[in-house]
């Protein structure tokens, strides 16, 4: 018997419970896994919190890493012993052992640490969707990056960085400030006490971000719209303050003709081609150095609750993983 979080109610953290579980054996095309390292993201606070609806009782967590240990019928993408990372299919990467589809894995290179590959997946390869699909930043365009000392937030200043971009950060405390200047950004703005607009607006001589990529959501999204130049981009992906109210659209108009798009990583992952595609080169930029995936807080995976009390109170900074 092996254990795993699950919850039979939404809410706060405190429905969060460690339970004993059998995970099923794996059918045709499933693999059983043994969890080195799970990761944390903020999505599964919406999974949690019902923000984002689940039949319940339900596990929880998007994204791991670990070794096959059971191949069902018919599996050729992965094989007995390998070391494997995921994102997204089933949510139950807070188990320690779990099965899931084989074509949701990928195998993750010798030089890649089960810690950064459980913390990188999910946030990486939404990095690289939102930096070269959502909208493809080009070198020399000034973008926005909000939480840029976060998960996703920091893979995306490094990144972006390295397509030759001008990066303006958002953070809400000095310490995570200086956090976004040693990850690359070229202009920190503490919105805590400046209003980022208008920062923004003085950065850019008058003109306005090519993009805004927002992770806040409900807090931010008005005053984001109101950073881009002329035909920009805003970019909302996330929901950490709730969910972005209802606008007119005419304010597109009025900001100059700019787009607005919701993107979710199952989009962007559609077919098994597009995932290796993807994975692969986060797999490079990280090997080679140019994007570092900092493991900055580590939680036993029973302790999950707590975790996700300190990721929603903004005390972790970077990525943080569950350890079985």
């Amino acid at each position: 018997m092996t254990h795993a979080i699950r919850f039979h109610r939404t809410g706060g953290p405190e429905v969060l419970q460690w339970e004993a579980v059998e995970p099923p054996p794996p059918g045709p095309g499933e693999v059983r896994l043994r969890h080195h390292a799970v990761g944390l993201n903020f999505i599964d606070t919406y999974h949690r919190s019902g923000l984002y609806p689940l039949a319940l009782p339900s596990g929880l967590g998007m994204e791991g890493a670990g070794v096959v240990e059971v191949v069902g019928e018919g599996v050729s993408e992965v094989k007995v012993g390998d070391r494997v990372a995921y994102t997204n299919g089933p949510l139950d990467a807070y188990s320690e052992v779990r099965t899931i589809p084989a074509r949701h894995l990928v195998v993750l290179p010798d030089e890649i640490a089960f810690e950064q590959g459980a913390a990188m997946m999910l946030q990486g390869i939404t990095a690289h969707y939102l930096l070269h699909s959502t909208y493809p930043v080009k070198a020399g365009e000034t973008i926005l990056v909000h939480a840029a000392a976060g998960g996703v937030g920091s893979i995306l200043v490094q990144w972006a960085k390295l397509l030759g971009a001008t990066v303006i950060g958002t953070v809400g405390s000095d310490d995570k400030a200086v956090r976004a200047k040693a990850l690359g950004c070229d202009h920190v703005i503490v919105y805590s006490r400046e209003k980022f607009p208008a920062r923004v607006r003085e950065l850019t001589g008058g003109k306005g971000v090519a993009v805004v990529y927002d992770s806040v959501g409900r807090d931010t999204f008005l005053a984001s719209v109101a950073c881009l130049q002329r035909r920009g981009t805003m970019v909302s992906y996330g929901n950490a303050t709730g969910p972005v109210a209802p606008f007119d659209c005419a304010l597109l108009h009025k900001a100059g003709s700019v787009y607005v798009t919701r993107p979710g990583l199952p989009d962007y992952i559609v077919t098994r081609e597009e995932l290796l595609e993807r994975a692969t080169a986060l797999f490079e930029v990280v090997r080679s150095g140019k994007v570092k995936i900092e493991v900055m807080q580590r939680y036993a995976l029973k302790d999950a609750a707590q975790a996700h009390r300190d990721l929603e109170a903004r005390k972790t900074t970077g990525s943080t993983v569950l350890l079985p």
